[in-house]
């Protein structure tokens, strides 16, 4: 029998995984009964785990990721000079590592990639 999860994104604040993990430690119970009851993966619950382990509870917090920088330009359609040259200047950089990386571009963006 299979199991359908709920809610198959969900958030872990700081808080709640140090709780989760607690439980793990504390009360000195395995990780396999801890993750059926929070109904988490066992595997995720054993790198928190990990983590507070070796970085306290600073280590259960949240990474940010990066996204794409230039969707925060290129959505807008008029842009102040500090704007323009700043998303010109995240273009350039982006091409520089493309090119970097053995690519090529041509006259109208379009990205080839270089043999060497």
């Amino acid at each position: 029998m299979t199991r359908i999860r709920k809610e198959p994104n969900r958030y872990w604040s700081k808080e709640d995984k140090y709780k989760i993990v607690l439980k793990v430690i504390d009360d000195c119970r395995s990780t396999v009964d801890v993750a059926k009851e929070y109904d988490i993966s066992q595997s995720m619950l054993s790198k928190w785990v990990r983590k507070y382990i070796k970085n306290g509870i600073d280590g259960l917090e949240n990474k940010k990721k990066p996204g794409n920088p230039l969707v925060k330009y290129s959505r807008r359609k008029t842009l102040t000079k500090e704007e323009q040259l700043e998303y010109e200047n995240m273009k350039l950089r982006i091409e520089n590592e493309l090119l970097k990386k053995g690519y090529l571009m041509k006259g109208d963006g379009i990205i080839v990639r270089f043999t060497k």
